[in-house]
């Protein structure tokens, strides 16, 4: 069984996917490059991404007399955390393999040849702009933050109550006295009404946003925030079997897979293209290494089937292209020696697989 290569990434929502957006750089082969321009094809890695619920249950302080005096029958009697998970996206992001960096070469007749790389140095297109690359995105809820201090909404009369009783009763008169006073606005039947709409906008926000605040006194509050952590793969060779990813508590939320406290996200990838074993001589060898240095050499990623489980169900279940399961092959520099009409190829950076090419 083979293992993989693990980075951890934690990531801010914010930046959460900005950060896989690589510019381009057009290079000319000129003289001056003896008309060679340097390129690394990539290994296959996966960005896993979480999107995780954080949810904060805290209790009001009237959250015995809830039931007494606003017929609440659930209110939040105890302050807890739950974590859960909400979503799950799986990006295919390629990254420069040291050791497979080769040479673009054109004859010095060849019309303004010229190739785009990407920052990290992956080639994106010859003889042509490389087109916009998207990336999946998971949608983010927006999150539900705490009411503002309920105390600030105190009468004189509450403030100096003798017990938490008394300050119970008379803050359920008072948000009772706020439900009539939203209900006789709404009927038109307010001593003082709006002059108009905008002071019924503000008059009504001021009312619900009292009302909310003394309420949660008994009720309790609940508040939700949302964020992402992000975890990076490199497979090998071979087929990963159920390893651990990561792990996860509905306390604690997301962990480190050695982290014991949570139960594990499981891993699991599995080869559908057949591995192809020959067995060549050193002429054959010898063939090959000389084709690999006389023209364009490109990926021919193979398949594979990721799969992501989590307390005995599947997160994720999707084929995948797999640079390390595939081949290589050669563009040879000949395509390249048409000085009406240079051919323009476009690759998959992230695969260094070729896209298109137009002649």
């Amino acid at each position: 069984m083979m293992r993989a290569k693990y980075f951890i990434l934690p990531l801010l929502l914010i930046i959460s996917y900005c950060a896989f957006a690589q510019k381009t750089t057009r290079v000319n082969a000129i003289k001056a490059n003896d008309y060679g321009v340097v390129y690394s094809l990539p290994k296959t890695s996966f960005v896993v991404e979480f999107l995780v619920k954080k949810t904060t249950y805290q209790k009001g302080d009237f959250y015995p007399y809830a039931q007494r005096y606003l017929a609440v029958d659930n209110p939040v009697t105890e302050n807890r955390v739950v974590h859960t998970l909400e979503g799950i996206e799986v990006i295919n992001k390629g990254i420069p393999d040291k050791t497979n960096s080769f040479m673009v070469e054109f004859r010095s007749r060849t019309i303004e040849p010229f190739v785009y790389l990407r920052e990290d140095g992956l080639i994106a297109a010859i003889n042509a702009e490389p087109e916009d690359e998207t990336v999946p995105k998971l949608i983010i809820p927006a999150s539900e933050t705490a009411s503002e201090n309920p105390r600030r909404y105190f009468t004189q009369e509450t403030l100096m109550a003798g017990s938490t009783a008394k300050q119970a009763e008379l803050v359920a008169r008072q948000i009772f006295d706020l439900r009539r006073n939203r209900n006789d606005i709404l009927s038109g039947e307010a001593v003082n009404m709006p002059p108009d709409g905008n002071a019924y906008n503000v008059v009504m926000q001021e009312i619900n946003r009292q009302e909310k605040a003394l309420t949660e006194l008994f009720s309790g509050s609940v508040t939700t925030e949302y964020f992402t952590v992000t975890y990076q793969i490199i497979p090998e060779t071979g087929n990963i079997n159920r390893e651990v990813l990561a792990r996860f508590s509905e306390k604690l939320g997301p962990l480190d897979a050695d982290n014991l406290a949570g139960e594990p996200i499981y891993f699991s990838l599995v080869r559908k293209t057949p591995e192809v074993t020959m067995q060549l001589s050193d002429r054959d060898l010898q063939r090959l290494e000389s084709k690999l240095t006389q023209g364009v050499v490109y990926n021919i990623p193979g398949k594979g089937e990721l799969t992501i489980e989590f307390g005995n169900r599947t997160l994720k279940s999707i084929e995948v292209d797999v640079v390390q399961f595939g081949s290589q092959d050669v563009l040879v520099k000949q395509m390249f020696d048409n000085n009406k009409q240079p051919i323009k190829v476009y690759f998959y950076p992230e695969l260094g697989a070729i896209k298109q090419i137009i002649q």
